[in-house]
């Protein structure tokens, strides 16, 4: 794979997380950790794969429960990003640098960070293999791998990234070419692209048409923009509420929304974009674009697929309200690797965590899971410089509210917490693992109205 297909977790961070537990108080921002190396010993209680969200959230709580030096995380990149704040970069309102911290910084304090790639897993061994051939062992293991970004499976990709005018704010490698695309556009067809597979944070390949469009009436732009929204989707979005609040949007920012099309080429050299027409297998659209913004398609990490943890695809194969390994009751999984249906956010990640957390602490002491996860995600719809849409929904696909408002209206307050409010709350409480979710923030707004 190439280096834009990078292996990331991440998406939306929850919002209303001030109500935290108080030792979070008492933490530094930065915690010290045992130093990386290749592999500092050859067993570990808990063996967590992957220094994501999931991951270094998880090894946060599993150091509190077993103790320093017993925990160890697997993570290979020296850079740890918040991967949702790359909608507004790729919108020119924040800068990628304020997204990265070294992984050293974010990684729990007596935590052993073991800097390698994971090559394959063995589950009835407990054990897994890293690069070198270097076997380490567990008595529990936590998934947390994330996802992986192919633009490969594009014709024409990733080496059309080298060309203007085309950008993607689902790689570091290539958000800020978005920005440049944005600023560049003269006329034309502006198109936005949603790929025919899982994608982790599912509104974002819009919440960047909705700024480009707030960008360019700003500059004086928008009559000469012709803006398309290419999806392979048959909905503008997969929860009712929500979608009809976007749809008013669309209508109302005359934005065009062309169902069941799949991005299958670019000709960066041509500047054209093609689509194929999911309704009628084999037939393609050919469109000229001068702004082209790619949601790459997207599946499990390679080392997952064919695994004895993983279903037919590929995907950490769990119980959805337990997180529990299905086959193996040592084997858990969270985020974007598995196969929870329900969107892949941080949001979720954070959901999850709380409930993985007891989980495995029941498992420990040998009782059942009795904790179970409603499929809890977010995802805040930035609709335009200054405007998000807050979604909160379920396995159901209903609206799963914390607020006493109707969160369907676009609002500056969730904005500001988009931008200002939710990096803060990521690096200082969910990668701490003292953010497990929604409920008790709802369950205290409610009971405030009565």
């Amino acid at each position: 794979m190439s280096a834009i297909g990078v292996v990331s977790s991440c998406s939306c961070l929850r919002p209303g997380v001030w109500l935290l537990k108080p030792e979070m108080q008492k933490m530094s921002s930065f915690g010290l950790h045992t130093a990386a190396r290749c592999a500092a010993k050859d067993y570990y209680e808990v063996l967590v794969l992957g220094g994501g969200a999931g991951g270094i959230a998880m090894s946060a709580r599993m150091k509190r429960k077993v103790e320093a030096g017993n925990v160890a995380v697997v993570e290979p990149s020296e850079t740890h990003y918040y991967q949702p704040l790359w909608t507004l970069v790729g919108g020119g309102a924040k800068q990628l640098a304020t997204s990265a911290r070294p992984t050293g910084s974010v990684m729990p304090k007596g935590v052993e960070w073991i800097k390698s790639q994971v090559t394959a897993l063995d589950p009835d061994k407990n054990c897994v293999w890293l690069e070198n051939d270097i076997k380490i062992s567990y008595k529990y293991l936590i998934i947390a791998l994330g996802i992986s970004l192919h633009y490969e499976k594009i014709k024409g990709l990733p080496e059309g990234f080298h060309h203007p005018k085309i950008g993607s704010n689902y790689s570091v490698h290539t958000v800020e070419k978005t920005w440049k695309a944005l600023q560049d556009f003269k006329e034309g067809n502006a198109i936005f692209t949603f790929p025919n597979t899982p994608v982790k944070c599912a509104g974002a390949p819009q919440k960047i048409m909705y700024l480009s469009e707030a960008y360019w009436r700003k500059t004086g732009k928008r009559s000469k923009a012709n803006i398309m929204f290419n999806t392979s989707l048959g909905v503008i979005f997969g929860v009712k509420k929500y979608a009809d609040a976007l749809l008013e949007i669309i209508k109302e920012r005359n934005i065009a929304v062309n169902y069941k099309r799949n991005l299958v080429e670019v000709r960066a050299d041509k500047q054209e974009a093609v689509f194929e027409n999911l309704d009628k297998p084999g037939v393609t659209e050919v469109h000229q674009y001068d702004m082209l913004h790619v949601t790459p398609p997207m599946g499990p990490p390679d080392v997952l697929i064919n695994s004895p943890v993983s279903d037919e695809i590929g995907w950490v194969d769990v119980d959805k309200e337990t997180l529990q390994h299905k086959k193996y009751p040592n084997v858990f999984g969270i985020g974007d690797c598995t196969n929870l249906p329900t969107s892949k956010t941080a949001a979720a990640v954070a959901a999850q965590s709380g409930v993985l957390d007891r989980t495995i602490s029941l498992v420990m002491k040998n009782q059942l899971p009795t904790k179970k996860y409603d499929g809890y995600t977010s995802c805040p719809l930035v609709t335009g410089y200054n405007k998000v849409i807050l979604a909160e929904f379920d396995y159901n696909a209903q609206p799963l509210e914390t607020f006493p408002i109707d969160q369907s209206k676009e609002r500056v307050t969730m904005y500001h917490m988009k931008a200002d409010m939710m990096p803060f709350l990521y690096w200082n409480a969910l990668l701490k693992g003292y953010w497990g979710g929604p409920a008790p923030v709802r369950k205290l707004m409610h009971l405030g109205l009565k």
